[in-house]
């Protein structure tokens, strides 16, 4: 069955794009969600509103994400830690502890968009890439501190 997407789908293709599906899936999955429409000549011929559609849409995300990179990268966050002898941290500052730092900012960001490689486990100052859209990635200064 030949269907247009109407959504970019993973493993299948980008929005606006024909392209071969199994009849069950195209039936069952595609169609009634809304996710593509079948391949007629009246259809082939809205591709154009679609891919228009598609780009408005993305440039609405990307103008989102760039506000919000503007915010995190003019923030400087502070996370207050335990810490015993020779300033050993006890625990560690998590991606977890970095998003509840944003909320209270006011800035409401999925867990997975923080690329932390590994828990910080050291008192310091460091740079948390923080992934907004595919490509959007802001910066936020993370301040390590000896809690009082």
């Amino acid at each position: 069955m030949k269907v247009i997407l109407r959504e970019d789908i993973p493993d299948i293709g980008q929005a606006g794009q024909t392209v071969e599906v199994k009849d069950g899936y195209g039936r069952n999955y595609l169609i009634p969600r809304n996710l593509a429409v079948v391949a007629s000549k009246g259809n082939l011929r809205s591709i154009d509103e679609i891919t228009r559609q598609k780009e408005i849409r993305e440039r609405k995300l990307r103008r989102e994400a760039e506000v919000i990179k503007d915010k995190i990268e003019k923030l400087e966050v502070s996370a207050e830690v335990l810490v015993g002898e020779e300033e050993k941290v006890f625990g560690s500052v998590t991606v977890h502890d970095v998003v509840e730092l944003l909320a209270k900012e006011g800035i409401t960001i999925p867990k997975h968009a923080v690329k932390l490689e590994e828990p910080i486990k050291v008192l310091g100052v460091y740079t948390v890439p923080i992934k907004i859209e595919k490509d959007v990635t802001a910066e936020l200064k993370l301040w390590v501190v000896k809690k009082s």
